[in-house]
C-alpha cells in the first residue's frame, strides 16, 4: 500500500504545482479522499496531503450529481434518483388531476408538449 500511497502523493503534488503555476488554488479543507475497495479492512486508508495538510478520508462523496461510496455500490445514488423522480411524479399527478386543481381548459394541449 505504501507504493500506491507514494504514487498518489506524487500525483497530488504535481497537481498542486500545476495549479499554483496557473493561478488556481486547491484547498485541503475542501478536498476529500475516498478509498475504493471491495475487500474490507485489508488495506488501511491512504494518508494523502496537500501542502502538509491531510486530506480527510470519507466513505461517501457526491461528485457531479453522482454519489460514490467506498464499497463501489451505487445504492445511495439510485435511492436519491428514485426520491427525486417520485417527487416530480407526485407534482405531475396533482397538476393533471382536475378534481384537485386545474380544469381541462387550463391544461396544455397534447400537441404543445415537447415530447
Amino acid at each position: 500500500m505504501s507504493m500506491i500511497e507514494l504514487q498518489l502523493q506524487n500525483a497530488v503534488n504535481k497537481l498542486v504545482a500545476c495549479c499554483d503555476k496557473n493561478g488556481h488554488a486547491i484547498s485541503a479543507e475542501k478536498s476529500r479522499c475516498v478509498h475504493f475497495c471491495r475487500k474490507r479492512n485489508i488495506h488501511l486508508d491512504p494518508n494523502i496531503q496537500i501542502r502538509n495538510a491531510p486530506i480527510p478520508v470519507v466513505n461517501e462523496i457526491r461528485f457531479l450529481g453522482v454519489i460514490f461510496r467506498s464499497e463501489t455500490r451505487f445504492l445511495p445514488h439510485i435511492l436519491r434518483l428514485r426520491k427525486m423522480c417520485e417527487r416530480s411524479w407526485n407534482i405531475l399527478k396533482v397538476l393533471i388531476e382536475t378534481s384537485w386543481s386545474a380544469d381541462r381548459t387550463s391544461l396544455p394541449s397534447s400537441h404543445s408538449l415537447p415530447y
